[in-house]
């Protein structure tokens, strides 16, 4: 099994109700991707951090192995939601992926 975690920033470009409807749409785009991507076995967007954190976004995901989330990363479904829900608006990433 493959953990993929994923940080994001936001653009400061941003009001609140705007922060929100963005955070609301990467949520559901990535979360809609269960069941829509071979070898996805869990995936969870938190997007309710702490003050303290310096992101503002996280992916929390979970794959049966590292041709997997490789599939992932090319899927047509996962590009779409990348292009059009997470990179538009996000200023940096951050990605740690490891066996567990």
């Amino acid at each position: 099994m493959v953990k993929h975690v994923i940080l994001w920033k936001l653009k400061d470009d941003y009001s609140g109700v705007e922060i929100e409807r963005i955070k609301a749409g990467i949520k559901e785009g990535l979360e809609g991707l269960k069941g829509v991507v071979p070898g996805l076995v869990e995936i969870k967007v938190n997007t309710e951090p702490l003050r303290s954190s310096n992101c503002d976004l996280m992916l929390d995901s979970l794959f049966e192995s590292e041709e997997a989330l490789k599939g992932y990363s090319n899927h047509p479904k996962h590009v779409e939601v990348a292009n059009l829900k997470v990179r538009p608006y996000t200023a940096s990433r951050t990605c740690m992926d490891y066996e567990i």
